[in-house]
């Protein structure tokens, strides 16, 4: 177990360099008075390499799945802890995480790789050999914030203070030639509560891959006994010869605008909100009949095809919402609903569940403004699911042959400001399996990385008890409507004290 970090000794390490930080912006909210917050300040950076690595993986190549996502920026996400134990210095605490952090990458010798471009313009990645093996591990101390400065019930997100908690900022995946294709920042913050951020290339690893290895780290920090070993076999579409090619090495740039104004808020709904969601969809469907016809369209009558789940029923009253706040939309306008699938248990045969890399495809529904509003939750919530039970086995196999014929980096964005885009998944173990030694997580919280108008991330409640946490970006105008928005609201919940 780790040891409560000093208060003093926050403050002392701080102190060292606080003439030359750069203050931030303060949290949303903050008056002229406290214009001057205190600065969330890195006070060191250390190498860590692979330790104990298992056999060596050789060269990965990028997958049709992998290459369309060189356009986005690296993945950041990261967990607030509770102070550790009362004994542990700082020095000690950020040792730890580097040497259990260092075994981590002996399992996932690739995260700590580069990208390398070959003669027949096929991207790799090369964990083996030189000096570029290895990551960044910086630590940072914030003596003036506390955990309360970052958790607001009722209140957006302070993304200027949430921002700084991660380093490679905005970097784009197709630089992971150059740059590390993950990065750590552990961030002390004056009352002892600690930040673990980790920044990972999303052309290397999807949302599965990345909480596993996140999961690893942790076990191997608090002396879990059973690691789950990622395989590396290129088994998803690995005999693709399809190139994604970048003339002259020049890489592609995000394909939304990244500074874009942008409310975010944290929308918590409860266990018993989701369950009346999901019986309201289901029993909507039970009287339209849409279900049966769903199942005769999909040409087999399976588990899904029967009942809207309850992801579905939350991102139905989610469409339908902020449809309904963007009050600017024509009647006959069409929306766009996209959500990531996970492949790996969906094709014939299925991939290993700790396959690594990207093993996602991105599926879409549309409908009208005029039709989401005429029609009730489970016709929208059918929709969904409809889509989503059809792409099977052969949706997938097609979706790839179609990318093959014309590669393409993924085009990520909102442009006519009618789509919403879901992204993570609250069955990702962000709270289970991420205790470091001291303690379950209290939050989850993420960077500017991908963010923009209709951009949406679910995750799991902090309590485990099946409650969901969805992350909501909206341009600030249909974010004030949303806010308004009753029927919205009536599922929406105080997230209990963790």
């Amino acid at each position: 177990m780790a040891p409560q970090i000093p208060a003093d000794a926050v403050v002392e390490a701080a102190s060292a360099v606080a003439a030359a930080a750069p203050a931030i912006a303060p949290p949303n909210g903050m008056g002229c008075k406290d214009a001057l917050a205190p600065a969330i300040t890195v006070v060191s950076k250390q190498t860590v390499r692979p330790s104990g690595a298992s056999a060596a993986v050789g060269d990965l190549r990028l997958s049709v799945s992998d290459m369309p996502m060189l356009s986005c920026h690296y993945i950041q996400k990261g967990l607030f802890f509770p102070p550790p134990p009362p004994g542990v210095t700082m020095s000690s605490l950020v040792s730890t995480l580097a040497a259990s952090l260092s075994r981590a990458l002996g399992v996932f010798p690739a995260l700590a790789g580069r990208l390398v471009t070959l003669d027949d313009d096929s991207i790799v990645i090369r964990s083996n050999g030189g000096g570029d093996a290895a990551v960044e591990f910086h630590h940072a101390v914030a003596p003036g914030l506390s955990l309360g400065d970052f958790l607001v019930p009722g209140a957006d997100v302070p993304t200027r203070l949430t921002n700084s908690l991660f380093p490679m900022d905005r970097t784009v995946s197709y630089g992971g030639h150059a740059r590390p294709l993950t990065s750590f920042q552990l961030t002390v913050l004056g009352d002892g509560a600690v930040f673990v951020g980790l920044v990972a290339n999303h052309a290397v690893v999807d949302g599965t891959s990345f909480w596993h290895f996140f999961n690893t780290w942790a076990g191997l920090c608090r002396g879990a006994p059973d690691i789950r070993e990622p395989d590396f076999r290129r088994d998803f579409f690995g005999d693709s010869t399809a190139v994604l090619r970048f003339p002259g090495g020049v890489g592609p740039a995000v394909t939304f605008d990244a500074d874009a104004p942008l409310r975010e808020r944290i929308v918590h709904f409860s266990a018993a909100a989701i369950r009346e969601l999901k019986a309201t969809a289901n029993n909507g469907q039970k009287r339209t009949g849409q279900l049966q016809e769903d199942s005769e369209i999909n040409g087999k009558a399976t588990h899904d095809a029967r009942e809207i789940s309850s992801f579905q029923s939350l991102c139905a009253h989610i469409w339908r919402a902020v449809t309904r706040a963007r009050r600017t939309l024509a009647p006959d306008t069409a929306t766009t609903f996209r959500m990531a699938v996970n492949c790996r248990h969906r094709l014939r045969p299925a991939i290993s569940p700790v396959y690594f890399g990207n093993a996602i495809q991105s599926v879409s529904t549309t409908a009208t403004v005029a039709d989401l509003a005429s029609n009730d939750l489970g016709w929208a919530a059918g929709k969904l699911h409809a889509t989503v039970a059809a792409h099977g086995d052969g949706a997938i196999r097609r979706a790839a042959a179609e990318w093959e014929a014309a590669p393409r980096c993924f085009p990520l964005g909102n442009p006519d400001g009618a789509a919403l885009t879901m992204g993570s998944s609250p069955r990702f173990p962000m709270y289970d399996g991420n205790d470091f030694g001291w303690g379950r997580a209290l939050a989850v919280r993420s960077g500017r990385a991908n963010k923009f108008d209709g951009k949406m991330s679910a995750f799991p409640g902090q309590a485990g008890d099946g409650s969901v946490d969805v992350e909501v970006c909206l341009a600030p105008d249909t974010m004030a409507c949303l806010l308004r928005d009753e029927e919205f609201l009536q599922y929406v919940s105080t997230p209990p004290a963790p």
